[in-house]
Formats: structure tokens, sequence, C-alpha cells
């Protein structure tokens, strides 16, 4: 899954890790995996960065717009099978509240 993801959302996951470790220092090995691939469904749309920032602001006028938008979702079904539950409930944005709070916390600085 890692490597469907384009670098640039590689680089801001590790750099989202880093945060959630910080807010999360007992994080477990789910928790983090969940934090590296919690945007791995955006790979599904094969947007442009310019698409993103375009669907971001527009909405989803196109399918692949919609499924950027959708990405928590398409993320988790693309883990079925090869992760745990947690990891899987966190990417699809639906965790424990405290641990999705932290990831919340470090994503939006």
């Amino acid at each position: 899954m890692w490597s469907a993801m384009q670098m640039a959302d590689k680089v801001h996951s590790v750099m989202v890790l880093r945060r959630f470790i910080e807010v999360r220092p007992a994080a477990t090995t789910a928790e983090k995996c969940a934090v590296l691939l919690h945007d791995v469904g955006k790979s599904a749309s094969r947007l442009s960065t310019f698409g993103r920032i375009i669907a971001t602001c527009i909405g989803g006028r196109t399918p692949r717009m919609r499924m950027y938008l959708a990405h928590e979702a398409i993320g988790a079904r693309m883990l079925e099978g090869i992760s745990n539950q947690l990891t899987i409930s966190l990417v699809r944005g639906d965790g424990p509240e405290d641990m999705q709070g932290a990831l919340r916390v470090a994503d939006d600085i």
C-alpha cells in the first residue's frame, strides 16, 4: 500500500507520524501504521496535486474528484484483509476517539 502512494503523500505521512508520536508517545504499531497509511486512499483517484486542490475547492464534480474526497473509506477498504482492524478503523476515521483525535491534531498542524 505504501508504494501505491504519491511521493508527496509519503513525505506528508512521515511528518504526520513524527507529530503523532509527540502527541502520543506510547502509540502502538497499529496506530503508527494507520498514521503512515491515513491517506492511502488518495492514490485511487490518481489526481495530480492541482486536481486535488480543485477537488478540495469545488467538491466532487467528477468521479475521480469524488474518489479523492472519499479517500478515508477507500483507504480502509484497500487495507481490508492485509491490516488489523484498529489500523483500518483509524484510516476510515472512526477509531477510538483518543487515537483519532491525536491523528487529527498531527495531521492538521
